[in-house]
């Protein structure tokens, strides 16, 4: 029996598992084994509210109702040559294999970084929380004004007081100037202080120290810095950019992999989303890369005809806490939505990541599109 083996329990390796069932349809082959040492799908956009209970889905009630294995197990090796992975010692083989380990933060060489908090898993956020919890009027300073670093940053602001520091001269570097007003009223409104054209030159139990000598008393220090893709993607041959993301094709097959039997999903690919723009790291990405890398590697065994990534039109929304949210479309951010109205989309937004439970049918309904199904 053909085997198709899926590495990593995200948005992108579940959906692939629940993409390659569904068209592999009432045959028993394909066999379909997704690999990853954790119990849960986690919803990552959920955890800078603090709630990483509330963030978790259990991998078995989507899994289990589509027929697809899974291997409690980490992935420490990959031999595209021999077509098998090496998880916790033991080999297992693969005719096509799915790479959907995600990415992971890019942590400091500080001095003193043991001491920073990040949210950036469930248990990061989790002992972010556990730090924070019962203080009263605690200080935590948020280092990054990037999209993790602002959603974090204003959701702290209703519990306590918040430092946002940020390397650029501007908040939401990355973001652009569409949405920086929204972004720049919201923490004026809540009382966030923050100090652009600076870095954290040192942490520790107390607080952070910036490059300026600038001593910052702080009951935690937050590290929002980026993510790269996780370590296994060296593993595979091919083309990397910056981030460490495999160059795909827009089967999202690896482009250079020896036989052309890996495809590569969500934060370890760097496809193409529309002409100009590679995908970013964010679940509006994984989830239909997730879909589409699941169907074509059961396609390809099968000899059925293969479907492209075309996403949705790129969009943003960006939590601002009790500030309200912003909402933008396109490439150059142009705001859409903003206060109530945009708080309400991003509400509806978490609510519709969360993949249906326990129903093959509605799961197989849901990975037939490429989208997540949000309202523009």
């Amino acid at each position: 029996m053909s085997h198709i083996v899926i590495i990593g329990g995200g948005f992108a390796g579940v959906w692939s598992a629940v993409a390659a069932a569904r068209t592999r349809g009432d045959g028993k082959s394909p066999r379909i084994t997704l690999v990853t040492p954790d119990d849960d799908l986690v919803l990552r956009p959920r955890l800078h509210r603090l709630d990483p209970d509330a963030a978790r889905v259990p991998l078995k009630r989507i899994l289990a109702p589509v027929g697809a294995e899974h291997l409690r197990a980490k992935v420490t090796d990959i031999d595209t040559t021999g077509h098998r992975v090496t998880a916790d010692g033991h080999e297992i083989g693969y005719d096509r294999l799915v790479l959907a380990s995600g990415s992971r933060l890019v942590r400091p060489g500080l001095p003193g970084a043991e001491h920073l908090f990040d949210v950036d898993t469930a248990e990061g956020a989790a002992r972010l929380a556990s730090r924070l919890r019962g203080l009263d009027g605690f200080t935590a300073v948020v280092v990054g004004a990037g999209f993790t670093g602002l959603e974090v940053a204003t959701e702290l602001a209703s519990r306590g007081n918040v430092v946002l520091v940020e390397r650029a001269d501007v908040v939401g570097p990355d973001l652009g100037p569409g949405p920086r007003p929204v972004i720049e009223a919201a923490l004026a409104d809540l009382g966030i202080r923050t100090l652009l054209g600076t870095a954290v030159a040192a942490v520790d139990a107390g607080g952070a120290t910036l490059a300026d000598g600038t001593r910052i008393a702080a009951d935690a220090v937050v590290w929002t810095g980026g993510v790269q893709a996780g370590p296994l993607t060296a593993l595979v041959p091919g083309e990397r950019d910056h981030l460490g993301r495999l160059a795909v094709d827009r089967h999202l097959r690896v482009r250079g992999e020896t036989g052309g039997d890996v495809f590569a999903a969500g934060d370890v690919a760097a496809a193409l989303a529309e002409p100009g723009h590679h995908v970013l790291q964010c679940c509006q990405h994984a989830v239909p890369m997730g879909k589409v890398a699941g169907h074509n590697a059961v396609a390809d065994l099968l000899g059925l005809p293969p479907e492209d990534f075309a996403p949705d039109p790129y969009v943003t929304c960006l939590d601002l806490g009790a500030a309200g949210a912003v909402t933008t479309a396109g490439w150059d951010r142009t705001v859409r939505l903003t206060g109530t109205a945009a708080k309400e989309r991003k509400e509806l937004i978490l609510r519709m990541i969360r993949p249906p439970l326990d129903d093959a049918g509605e799961l197989f309904r849901a990975a037939s599109r490429q989208g997540v199904g949000v309202p523009r």
